[in-house]
């Protein structure tokens, strides 16, 4: 007959590592997948407007930004406190607006440029005269869909 012996200290066995590498590697490349990276610096403040009728634009590869607001906080010292405008990541003027429909529209493929939107991202508080300059200079550079960024009202 067999004897039990309970009076031995028994060490636990050793714990395989051998799979943690490939647990490692899976769990980089989900969270590669599912991450997107942050497109733009905002340097101005926006609260966009509230409308009723919404219509969500589908493929966003063509859709070029205008951002119109006032400055962040750490960028009133340099540009003051009033309404700018921000091309890509960096502040612009209006006379600025041109050269970047001409230089986003030849970055893109030649079948794609007739469809590519600018969609004016503009606090609420924004001057129409500025939106107004704005337009003017998309259509010099004809640059003629345009969009505005707005939220859902909640309540009418």
């Amino acid at each position: 007959m067999a004897r039990i012996r309970k009076d031995e200290k028994r060490e636990a066995p050793a714990l395989s590592t051998s799979s943690l590498p490939d647990i490692i590697f899976m769990l980089l490349f989900f969270f590669m997948a599912v991450t997107s990276m942050k497109e733009v610096t905002f340097k101005v403040s926006v609260k966009p407007p509230e409308a009723t009728e919404l219509q969500k634009l589908d493929n966003k590869s063509l859709i070029r930004y205008v951002y119109v607001g006032k400055p962040m906080e750490e960028y009133k010292k340099i540009f003051g406190s009033e309404t700018r405008i921000q091309l890509s990541d960096a502040f612009a003027d209006v006379s600025e607006l041109e050269d970047y429909v001409v230089r986003e529209r030849s970055a893109m493929k030649e079948e794609d440029q007739s469809l590519m939107t600018i969609s004016i991202k503009a606090d609420k508080d924004t001057r129409m005269g500025i939106i107004s300059d704005i337009k003017q200079a998309l259509r010099r550079a004809y640059a003629l869909k345009l969009s505005y960024a707005a939220v859902q009202r909640t309540s009418y």
